[in-house]
């Protein structure tokens, strides 16, 4: 069973995302957090199962949707890197491309 690690930028874009949200229903935001905990669980026992993204298909990313988000992850040995997460109406290439060039 793989391992899944959480990296700053994710828990970043995890708690922004929630903040907004929870401006106008707090509820909400708590169920999206906890929706996208679930799902990055499941990559424990199937890290394979997210799609490679065609737009960043270089990086050797994969992703789950749990909507509204996406949910950037890479697989390295034992161990799943939860890298970012977007709404998913955000330019992907875009950020991830300047945050790749920021590092």
């Amino acid at each position: 069973m793989a391992q899944v690690i959480w990296t700053e930028p994710a828990l970043d874009n995890i708690e922004e995302i929630a903040e907004y949200i929870a401006l106008s229903n707090p509820a909400a935001a708590s169920n999206l957090v906890q929706r996208i905990f679930t799902a990055t669980d499941r990559l424990m026992l199937f890290p394979e199962s997210g799609r490679i993204p065609d737009e960043i298909s270089e990086f050797s990313y994969r992703e789950v949707v749990v909507n509204p988000c996406r949910v950037f992850y890479k697989i390295q040995e034992e161990a799943i890197y939860i890298l970012y997460v977007l709404r998913q109406e955000r330019d992907v290439r875009s950020y991830i491309v300047a945050f790749q060039q920021a590092d």
